[in-house]
């Protein structure tokens, strides 16, 4: 649910496109400003918003461009263009020290753990699959344009990129937990019953 709630806006401008450009991207700015807001009073910081920040400078960009240009043919590029945002936003991330994922993850751990480098160096890891999963989501985009991909392919190449990272954060995370609370050790797989 967490990804979902993420990545609501990008769902809210493909789900609203039909109607109109200029109204999908409008409604997706009006939830990235309403979840900076919301999760501002409940005190998140700012560095655990760096993609919401990121996605409202982006559909702001978005809203007033299709606004005053509704034909542009930049809107055939939309949703490469969105990934490939989000791709830089986690690149930039990790290329000044502050992976996207770290301020979001701090909520959800103790503070010794936050603090500790295995914490910081396990964000590390899940933003840069992230970042590569929106640079391949983005240039399957621009391919899937360019060759005039069908809706299958752009719905396929569009779950294999958020569904495998998503995947993944969960199963790493999941890992990291099982080994700080087996005192560093991932306990071996309990070998399997024999059926008698």
């Amino acid at each position: 649910m967490t990804y979902l709630r993420g990545f609501a806006p990008w769902i809210a401008f493909s789900v609203t496109s039909p109607i109109g450009r200029q109204w999908a991207a409008l409604i997706a700015l009006v939830i990235c400003v309403s979840s900076l807001v919301l999760n501002r009073r409940a005190g998140m910081r700012l560095d655990g918003q760096v993609l919401n920040i990121g996605m409202t400078a982006y559909f702001a960009a978005l809203t007033a461009l299709a606004f005053a240009a509704p034909h542009s043919p930049l809107g055939n590029y939309d949703s490469p263009l969105s990934t490939a945002w989000l791709g830089l936003i986690a690149l930039i991330s990790l290329a000044i020290g502050q992976p996207f994922t770290l301020g979001i993850a701090r909520l959800k751990v103790a503070p010794e753990v936050a603090g500790s480098p295995q914490f910081r160096h396990t964000n590390v890891v899940i933003s840069a699959i992230w970042a590569v999963s929106f640079v391949f989501i983005a240039a399957a985009g621009f391919a899937c344009v360019a060759l005039h991909g069908g809706i299958a392919l752009r719905v396929a190449y569009q779950i294999i990129g958020f569904g495998l990272p998503a995947l993944f954060t969960h199963r790493y995370t999941k890992r990291i937990r099982a080994r700080r609370t087996h005192g560093g050790q991932v306990p071996e797989p309990a070998p399997p019953a024999h059926l008698g």
